[in-house]
């Protein structure tokens, strides 16, 4: 598809800028919500961009998504005429707000739930999650035993019938199912 080479630069210093690209699949659309030009160019040209693997595509809930690839950045950066030191925002490092440090001054609200000193435990009614106290075997906490070595599992239900479904027995080509019933 020919693409004007006003709307080329438009759609390629888009994605340079942001890193990425979106568009949805919708070729009838006049304009790209963001960029000023048709969807369907847009798509043409990530299109292209994508065989060139200048960009990953994904594509979910009838949106196409483009991810700008190294190679991406380098050609878009020869192409539109920048200097290495721009970088797309993908690239960019987030700035984080500055907060109070830890141990400084307290604000109007405390944080996180009360702490409470001595006898009673940091997370109050977790202890029983954690590895609480430990006891003799039987109570809480202590040893939890197995089965008694002479158990012996039944699922064969009432009356000793095999069950439907998997694991039934008694299936195409299976023998006849054995009961212990007298």
């Amino acid at each position: 598809m020919i693409i004007p080479e006003k709307n080329r630069r438009e759609i390629s210093k888009y994605l340079f800028q942001e890193g990425v690209c979106y568009a949805k699949k919708d070729y009838n659309l006049a304009k790209h919500p963001d960029i000023d030009v048709p969807n369907l160019q847009v798509i043409k040209l990530m299109q292209s961009f994508k065989s060139k693997e200048y960009v990953r595509e994904t594509f979910a809930w009838m949106h196409y998504y483009w991810y700008l690839t190294n190679d991406g950045i380098e050609f878009l950066r020869t192409y539109l005429n920048l200097p290495s030191e721009i970088v797309p925002a993908t690239l960019k490092k987030s700035v984080k707000p500055a907060g109070r440090p830890m141990g400084g001054p307290q604000g109007d609200r405390p944080r996180g739930p009360p702490r409470f000193e001595g006898d009673r435990p940091r997370f109050g009614d977790r202890d029983g999650y954690r590895g609480g106290p430990r006891g003799p075997p039987g109570e809480f906490g202590g040893e939890k035993g197995g089965a008694p070595p002479e158990f012996q599992p039944s699922f064969r239900g009432q009356g000793g019938r095999p069950g439907f479904g998997r694991g039934g027995g008694g299936g195409f080509g299976a023998g006849p199912a054995s009961s212990n019933l007298p």
